[in-house]
C-alpha cells in the first residue's frame, strides 16, 4: 500500500496532534497517580481531584484528538491498526469512568492500562506518518 503524499506543513500538523494527545495520556497517568496518592494522604484534597468533571472533560478531549490525529492518519496513510488500537485504549478508559472511584484502585488500573494502549495508537499513527 502506498502512502498519499501531503503538503509538508500538513504533515506538520498531524505530527502534533499525535504528539499532544501522547502528552495528554502522559498528563493522565499523572493525574491518575497524584489522585490516589492525594486520596491516602488527605481525603478531601484527593475527592476535588476525583470530581467526575475531571475525567468527563479529559475523556471527552482524548475522544477529539483521537477522532482528528488517528482519523486522519488512517485517511493519510491508509493504516487502520493505529486507528484501531486506540479506540482500543479510548474505550478501556470509558469503561473505567463506569467503575466506581472506591473500587479498590480498580478504576484507575483500567484507566491507565486504557491511556497506554491509545497512547500506543497514536505512536503507531506517527510512525506510519514518516
Amino acid at each position: 500500500m502506498t502512502a498519499h503524499v501531503h503538503h509538508p506543513a500538513i504533515h506538520w500538523i498531524e505530527s502534533r496532534f499525535d504528539g499532544l494527545a501522547i502528552g495528554l495520556s502522559g498528563l493522565c497517568v499523572i493525574h491518575c497517580v497524584a489522585s490516589s496518592v492525594l486520596v491516602a494522604l488527605a481525603a478531601s484534597a484527593g475527592g476535588l481531584l476525583l470530581n467526575p468533571i475531571f475525567h468527563e472533560v479529559g475523556l471527552s478531549i482524548a475522544i477529539l484528538l483521537g477522532v482528528i490525529a488517528l482519523g486522519r492518519g488512517a485517511v493519510s496513510h491508509g493504516y487502520m491498526l493505529p486507528a484501531a488500537v486506540g479506540s482500543l485504549g479510548l474505550g478501556m478508559m470509558a469503561g473505567a469512568m463506569s467503575l466506581p472511584h472506591d473500587s479498590g484502585g480498580g478504576e484507575t488500573i483500567w484507566t491507565l492500562v486504557g491511556v497506554a494502549i491509545l497512547a500506543l495508537g497514536h505512536d503507531l499513527n506517527r510512525r506510519a506518518a514518516n
